[in-house]
């Protein structure tokens, strides 16, 4: 099958393409004919070798962790799903990835795509998706009614994070380029704030969390708008427990953990209408459709999810 590899570390030009061996389901796991895949930031970051000590892959790695496509053949063992079922997965994090026209994943993570989403909109569900449910509602306790910022509401995880928020009749601020503001406001937020004319620090106060996508001085900066024992989630990078005893908060670091009972619940919110995937950008199955995927994904100006087609 035609997979796209990286052979070393380093910049997008190391992403080739070449034939490698079609995987076969073993015990509980399904064969997939994939569709569509998308970018996440972690793509790149094992790419560039950022991540070679939390996650020590042999050569040649296959990067990609979303997949939608059709079940082709049923593992051992496995019942969920029939061959010719439409599925979506945020599969284990291994060097077989999901730039590839085949992946296997153990079934109890995939979930089925609803009649209403095309493959392309799957695709850019599972990790973002699953990222904003867990660092929302697994660590953060969001609860009705309650107040929260999250910061880069434009991008994948942001917008996602906004629409299941404002399911749960949250009160919601965001950051963005003030040219996305109308798209974010149709999505869910009451305040958009133009991180390039305006400290969100100076104006926000009170809040019950902070999910925090950017790291950094975004995040030292986000204690400040917190409410006492308010909570900030961070999927960058763990936030200092010094500092948030400080300023008499809590804190958290989201790691994603691929789960399919709540890709389902995803599934069902797209199902109703009440969760819109947001496809920004989409590229061709190709060396040079990757690399400049990548690229996009590296400058952190994507709106929405950067979708790559496998298959018409």
């Amino acid at each position: 099958m035609k997979a796209i590899v990286i052979e070393q570390y380093g910049g997008k030009e190391n992403l080739r393409e070449r034939e490698v061996p079609t995987p076969i389901p073993k015990e509980g796991q399904i064969l997939i004919e994939m569709n569509a895949t998308s970018i996440n930031p972690i793509d790149w970051k094992v790419r560039e070798g950022y991540l070679k000590d939390m996650l020590p892959f042999d050569f040649p790695i296959i990067l990609g962790w979303d997949a939608a496509g059709t079940v082709k053949v049923v593992g051992p063992g496995a019942s969920k799903f029939a061959v010719g079922e439409r599925v979506f997965v945020r599969p284990e994090t291994t060097r077989f990835g999901c730039y590839a026209e085949y992946i296997v994943t153990e079934e109890s993570l995939a979930a089925r795509i609803p009649e209403n989403i095309s493959f392309e909109e799957a695709a850019s569900i599972p990790l973002a998706g699953l990222t904003a449910w867990q660092a929302l509602f697994d660590a953060g306790g969001l609860e009705d009614g309650g107040k929260v910022l999250i910061h880069a509401g434009s991008g994948g995880v942001g917008s996602l994070a906004i629409q299941l928020a404002r399911e749960k009749g949250a009160h919601i601020a965001t950051t963005a380029s003030s040219k996305n503001h109308s798209m974010l406001k149709e999505l869910g937020a009451d305040i958009c704030i133009d991180y390039k004319n305006t400290k969100f620090e100076e104006v926000l106060e009170g809040y019950d969390l902070v999910f925090d996508t950017m790291g950094g001085s975004i995040q030292s900066e986000s204690y400040k708008v917190l409410k006492n024992g308010g909570r900030l989630v961070s999927i960058v990078e763990p936030p200092n427990e010094n500092v948030a005893d400080q300023f008499g908060v809590n804190s958290a670091f989201v790691w994603l953990k691929p789960d399919g009972k709540e890709l389902g619940e995803l599934a069902g919110h797209m199902k109703e209408g009440k969760l819109k995937p947001i496809v920004g950008h989409t590229f061709d199955f190709t060396e040079a459709g990757l690399r400049e995927a990548h690229a996009l994904s590296e400058s952190h100006h994507a709106k929405g999810k950067i979708v790559i087609k496998i298959k018409e």
